[in-house]
Formats: C-alpha cells, structure tokens, sequence
C-alpha cells in the first residue's frame, strides 16, 4: 500500500514551501490542497484546530501540524533518500537551534519593514540585517549550513528569498551589497530542481503585500 500524504497550505506561505522543497528533494509523492486563510475552512480548523494555520501535512490520516515539526517528521519518515539532519547528535542540535532562530525571527522581522510607517521602518530594516548577518556568521564559508550537504536550516530560510524583492522595494536597499555571503548561498541553492520548482513569483508576492497592506491601513 503507498502512502497518502496531503499537504495543506497558502501559496504565499513560506512555511508551506519548506514542506514543498522537503517533499521533492525526497521523491515523495503528496496532493497539494490549496486553503484561503483569509476565509479559513472547517476542514483546516479541524486539522489544526490550537494554531488553525498552515501547513498541516497529512500521512495515511495522522496529522502533523507546523514546519518544522513536519519537516522533522518526513525526515525521519523517509530517511533512505536526502537527509536534513546531521546524524551526529551535536551537529543535530545545532541545527535544529539555527531553523527555531529562523523560525522566531525572520519572519517577523520582514513584516515590519513592509508594515512598518516610513518613520519606523528604517529601524525595521536595520534590526533585519542584523539578523541575516548573523546567519551568514553562521554560514562561514560553507557551500549549506550544513556543510557540503543542504539540510533543515537552508530549507528553513531558502523560502524568505522570494520575500528579497518585496523587502528591497519597500526597504529601499540592496540585501545583496548588505549581506553578500547569504545572497551568494541563495544564489546556489536555488539552482537545486527541488527548490527552484517550487519558488514563487517575487513581483507576485510584492503584489501581494501591496494589497494587504492596504487592507491594514499601512502606506
């Protein structure tokens, strides 16, 4: 019998795409439900019903809620083909520490140079490149954060790429003369079939945060 994996998410989630780029980089075959969070489903509420977001991913009827947690899961699920965990423990440790900082972080941290008012957002911007400049002190002159293999840590992070133009649009800088090494680490990854496939549209998702900015009130 093979296994039924459905992954429920929203296209600009990218908490969902790291469950995508995990999923192909190990030939699992899943069903992709799309969910409007704007207009959430009983069905998401149901599957999720302590944070009631995405993704949730779904194996042979047991749910498992939040990426990184399911990232985990798959790994050690399919754990023949492309690890993302080091099987040493400390090296383990280390990166499970570095994809919770991403998961803490990062995404906060975009949000408020895109929401933040003119006058706030300078502060926003810098508090950002603080945070990716101690992620490339982290990075070093490794290929992955991981070393010579990419792994949890790099699928935790590769999906804000796609949020790059949207923070240069509204920061009104350059993340690459910022923060070179992580742009060139990006420029790597992103080359890898499992990544580039499921990469979303940059001016999409910029797009995207124009309306909803309006929709909060934020100029």
């Amino acid at each position: 019998m093979s296994d039924e994996v459905v992954l429920v998410s929203f296209w600009t989630s990218p908490f969902g795409l790291r469950v995508k780029i995990a999923l192909e980089e190990k030939g699992i075959e899943y069903q992709y439900k799309e969910e409007d969070l704007f207009n959430k489903s009983s069905f998401l509420l149901d599957l999720n019903p302590v944070h009631k977001k995405v993704p949730v991913l779904i194996h042979n009827g047991k749910v498992i809620c939040e990426s990184l947690p399911i990232l985990q899961y798959i790994d050690e699920v399919w754990k023949d083909k492309s690890p993302l965990l080091p099987s040493d423990p400390y090296r383990r440790a280390q990166a499970r520490f570095w994809a919770d900082f991403i998961d803490k972080k990062i995404y906060a941290a975009c949000k408020k140079v895109w929401m933040s008012k003119r006058e706030d957002q300078e502060t926003a911007k810098r508090k950002l490149i603080e945070i990716f400049k101690l992620l490339e002190g982290e990075l070093g002159d490794k290929p992955y954060f991981g070393g010579d293999n990419f792994g949890l840590v790099d699928i935790a992070l590769v999906p804000f790429y796609n949020r790059f133009y949207t923070l240069e649009k509204f920061g009104n800088f350059s993340i690459e003369a910022e923060c070179p090494l992580l742009v060139a680490w990006v420029k790597r990854f992103i080359k890898k079939e499992s990544v580039s496939k499921c990469l979303q549209d940059p001016e999409k998702l910029y797009e995207f945060v124009v309306k909803l900015n309006k929709m909060f009130g934020v100029e």
